[in-house]
């Protein structure tokens, strides 16, 4: 008898609250692993899903099943996974539900369908909660930055790579992904400039950007081309709602290449002369990006120190019930933390 699964569900597009009920247990096909997740990470994306429902994912299929962040336990492992992975062992992942349309593959359950390729074992002395925040600002991140259509930046290496001379800007440092970017950056040999509230400074310093300017500022635009002065740029990364317009005056202003990835929804208004496009925070799955940094950089940088689990995690709540209460706390805003709910 497999055991029994339940899930929070959303039964028809725009559906509030959350619908907890049984859901089925998949067995893994190739490949593929089911984890017992102990804790979920929750994202703007979620709660935009179901206010939007089609309106923003036209193929979501209903009932669907959202959220991407887990740490968990594999509890089955399928035919055909590689060695790297067993029955018992600890692990995060990035679920795939959005991009699946299948309800086994969303985050918000007991029992979460991965695939190997979109995991990484967590080390020993790294609770679940923390370790929760990292998939998708991850893979959002890692996307952006090395992904060939993209950033196309050097990957990131144990030990870091030397410095190329070369500055890359990261709009929103302190953000979920912004840590990430900032890390993987610089773990590429890449300088980072960045910005966050005064309040985020050190944080973004502790992750390895060089310079941090308040976005709040009258002259932020001005602050950070001068910080460009002498230096090759590598191109943006817009993390936010309002970062493209600043982002763009910048980067129309400076030496160096002319592209911005943005990280929130498709560009519009893209100045002569740039190169704008939308990151999908799962694209490097399909890509040798994401086996570089799931099963190469990640598992040896969390094990040795050199990478953190970043924003903080704060718990909100125990049981798929408290993650409706997580989103809508989420939507009001959250700085320098990543909401976790314990399963």
């Amino acid at each position: 008898m497999p055991p029994s699964n339940t899930a929070a569900w959303v039964t028809v597009p725009k559906a509030y609250p959350f619908t907890v009920k049984e859901a089925e247990y998949t067995p893994p096909s190739k490949g593929e692993v089911v984890v017992r997740v102990h804790a979920v990470a929750l994202n703007p994306v979620d709660y935009a899903r179901q206010e939007l429902g089609n309106d923003l994912f036209s193929w979501t299929k209903y009932p669907a099943v959202f959220g991407s962040d887990v740490a968990g336990e594999i509890v089955e492992v399928g035919s055909g996974a590689t060695s790297r992975f067993g029955v018992g062992d600890r692990i995060i992942g990035l679920a795939l539900g959005l991009g699946s349309n299948r309800p086994a593959d969303g985050a918000f359950q007991k029992y979460v369908i991965l695939t190997e390729i979109a995991m990484a074992h967590i080390p020993p002395g790294l609770s679940y909660e923390q370790a929760a925040v990292i998939p998708l600002g991850l893979s959002t991140a890692a996307s952006a930055l090395f992904q060939n259509d993209l950033l196309d930046l050097a990957l990131p290496t144990i030990p870091r790579r030397p410095e190329n001379g070369k500055t890359v800007l990261i709009w929103s440092g302190a953000s979920s992904v912004g840590v990430n970017a900032i890390q993987l950056a610089v773990a590429a040999g890449y300088d980072v400039i960045s910005t966050a509230s005064p309040r985020n400074f050190t944080l973004v310093k502790e992750m390895g950007a060089s310079q941090v300017f308040d976005y709040n500022s009258r002259t932020i635009v001005a602050d950070i081309v001068a910080a460009f002065k002498n230096k090759e740029s590598v191109g943006a990364f817009a993390i936010g709602p309002t970062s493209s317009g600043p982002v763009f005056e910048i980067i129309s202003q400076i030496q160096g290449k002319k592209t911005v990835i943005l990280a929130n929804g498709p560009p519009k208004d893209v100045p002569t002369g740039l190169e704008a496009k939308w990151v999908f925070g799962s694209s490097l799955l399909d890509t040798d990006v994401g086996p570089a940094i799931f099963g190469d950089y990640l598992p040896k940088a969390l094990a040795n120190g050199t990478f953190t689990a970043a924003p903080a995690a704060e718990i909100i709540g125990n049981g798929l019930e408290s993650i409706q209460n997580g989103l809508n706390i989420l939507k009001k805003g959250v700085s320098a933390k990543k909401l976790v709910v314990l399963l």
